[in-house]
């Protein structure tokens, strides 16, 4: 099992480690603005999550809840204040935002240097180029966890399935950078089957359940389940059957308790990094 609340736990333990020592050495606490838009209650949930994880991380977090019908102006103009705001290293609004504001618009109003979701286009284009500055905290987060566990995506084919900004794209960039073979598999995409057999490493990140047969995991596969769902009857679940793909898989995620932690980890990672304090990546231990 890839366990994503031990590496979490592991991350959460480095930052607030190395932030700590960072105060007592004269340094500012770093501090997070998490700002949300809106009543939507898995975004509530998620911000809640985070604003804990801050607590344990030794972060400072400055929460900024708005209303549903706050124009995209507002917004912007909080942004604004933030950017400039001495106090504040890192700055996320919680996604997806209310129909009447533009994600985009949002995202890259936000300082390079103080998006530590790591959405802004400066960011992404970055990692792109192989200059990573902030990097988006799933897929950086991902990486973290395969590299805890030992595994080692060099020369493996490594199959995504989504093309998604937040997850899909960056998800291949940074396997690229790790020495895999990527293929990236997106609604257009004829015969996803045949790809999916091919996946020594396996990343679903569509947010629709069964989007992927788990009978098409390879034997000894990784698999790394990126969907979080809520059924009619409430269960959460990923992108595929979980019973099922580990029946055949060398190593998966589960959800929930999988990518979940590790993302929100990642992001108080990226946000001591946003303040200078340089963070190390956890390894399990061997004994």
């Amino acid at each position: 099992m890839l366990d994503g609340i031990e590496v979490s736990g592991a991350i959460l333990d480095s930052v607030r480690d190395a932030t700590d020592k960072y105060v007592a050495s004269g340094g500012r606490r770093p501090g997070l603005a998490v700002v949300l838009v809106g009543t939507d209650p898995a975004s509530a949930i998620y911000v809640r999550a985070k604003r804990k994880d801050c607590m344990k991380a030794g972060i400072t977090a400055r929460d900024i809840d708005l209303p549903a019908d706050t124009s995209q102006q507002d917004l912007l103009d909080l942004i604004d204040q933030l950017n400039h705001d001495d106090d504040i290293q890192g700055i996320l609004v919680q996604l997806p935002l209310p129909p009447h504001i533009e994600e985009t618009a949002i995202t890259n109003s936000i300082k390079s240097d103080k998006d530590v979701d790591g959405f802004h286009a400066f960011n992404v284009g970055r990692l792109a180029l192989r200059q990573p500055g902030l990097r988006p905290c799933t897929a950086r987060g991902i990486v973290t966890l395969l590299n805890y566990y030992g595994i080692d995506s060099k020369g493996k084919h490594c199959v995504i399935v989504g093309a998604s900004n937040i997850v899909g794209r960056p998800m291949g960039l940074e396997l690229l950078h790790a020495g895999a073979t990527v293929t990236t598999c997106h609604r257009f995409t004829t015969d996803l089957e045949a790809f999916v057999r091919q996946a020594e490493i396996l990343v679903v990140a569509v947010g629709q359940p069964g989007i992927v047969n788990a009978e098409w995991v390879a034997d000894g596969a990784i698999v790394i389940d990126v969907g979080i769902n809520r059924l009619d009857s409430g269960k959460l679940v990923g992108d595929m059957d979980f019973e099922l793909a580990a029946r055949k898989a060398a190593w998966i995620t589960p959800v929930p308790g999988g990518v979940g932690p590790i993302t929100r980890a990642t992001l108080m990672q990226n946000t001591a990094e946003a303040a200078g304090i340089h963070i190390v990546d956890p390894k399990k231990s061997q004994d």
